[in-house]
């Protein structure tokens, strides 16, 4: 039950930023304290929008069976981790301030955990 609340919580974070890059790219960025590009970016960040409506609406497909779908909580999980390097990367670099993204590393990090701990088990993980 645990996995599932915690799958459609990731899809709803998924879905809102997906919303956000869709429709209010620039202003987004803006809030979240981030360089504003030129407005042509927008067209990219759409597409990356599509990746984030794609894989929220993913996770409440996944959380009606999670044991179905170890493939997809992992690909999440890979999703989660890249983020937390990137921000690590960026953060310890001095690009961007700790202030902008300790929110969204503690969110990778929270997800990577819970993941990890409640993801369903291979049947080798299931005979140990």
């Amino acid at each position: 039950m645990k996995l599932k609340v915690l799958l459609r919580v990731i899809g709803v974070v998924q879905l809102v930023l997906g919303m956000l890059y869709l429709f209010i790219p620039m202003r987004f960025l803006a809030m979240m304290g981030q360089s504003v590009p030129q407005a042509d970016i927008a067209y990219p960040l759409g597409m990356l929008a599509a990746r984030f409506l794609a894989y929220g609406v993913g996770m409440f497909f996944v959380a009606h069976e999670p044991e179905k779908q170890r493939f997809w909580i992992n690909n999440m999980l890979l999703i989660q981790a890249v983020d937390l390097a990137v921000g690590v990367f960026y953060t310890a670099t001095g690009i961007v301030g700790l202030s902008h993204s300790v929110f969204p590393m503690f969110n990778a990090t929270l997800f990577i955990i819970l993941l990890t701990l409640w993801r369903p088990k291979t049947a080798a993980e299931a005979d140990r």
